[in-house]
């Protein structure tokens, strides 16, 4: 039977919540919380039981703005769960998103607080530092191509948050339209067709940039 190196870091959920504890994205790893409950005669659904435990989870970190390099940590149903961000009456600029990593109570909150750490960086760098829900509902696909590059089945797979952030800017450019990316087809100033400056998320705005700095050493390579 094959079994995980002891210090494979693994975890039970990966959540993105606003300042209300609204899931704007996350995953479920394993058997946490994958089948509903039944309670009074009542059966909940696999939904409504994550509801309830996202909602206890609020109530824990509610007015706690966890520093992006200094997590906290709290315990909720039994698991260990560590987040990064929030605002609380004292807290300035950032955004009110949490990044949560929920892990099992025997897990290191060392380690995931790093997971939490290195997440919530990748996801700053791709909103452009405003991590705040508005932000992060507009560019939701980034947001899940951010936890897919991170975790996969519950099994970390990067922690660095420059690597996370450029990973999913590459991936996030392999469904753009070849013709979308071919000299002639933008517009002024470099930006697509159609598409002013104010019209573009922080991932395209981001994409943009890169196309035309590898643009630029093309040209400078080919002098």
């Amino acid at each position: 039977m094959t079994t995980l190196p002891p210090l494979l870091p693994k975890v039970d959920a990966i959540l993105v919540l606003d300042g209300d504890g609204n899931r704007l994205a996350g995953k479920y790893y394993g058997d946490f919380l994958k089948k509903g409950e039944a309670e009074e005669g009542k059966i909940s659904s696999v939904e409504e039981v994550r509801s309830s435990f996202e909602r206890q989870l609020h109530s824990k970190i509610h007015g706690i703005a966890a520093r992006a390099d200094a997590a906290e940590v709290v315990t909720v149903m039994g698991k260990t769960a560590v987040f990064c961000g929030g605002t609380n009456a004292h807290s300035s600029g950032g955004g009110d998103v949490r990044v949560v990593h929920i892990g099992p109570s025997n897990e290191s909150e060392l380690v995931l607080a790093h997971l939490a750490e290195g997440m919530y960086d990748a996801l700053s760098h791709l909103m452009g530092g405003a991590t705040d829900r508005t932000m992060v509902l507009d560019n939701l696909e980034l947001v899940f191509l951010l936890i897919d590059e991170h975790c996969d089945g519950g099994i970390i797979l990067e922690t660095d948050g420059s690597k996370l952030a450029s990973a999913v800017l590459l991936r996030d450019d392999e469904g753009v339209e070849p013709e979308a990316t071919q000299a002639g087809v933008a517009g002024t100033q470099g930006l697509p067709a159609g598409v002013t400056a104010g019209d573009m998320t922080i991932g395209q705005a981001l994409r943009q940039a890169r196309e035309q700095f590898l643009g630029g050493l093309t040209s400078r390579d080919g002098m």
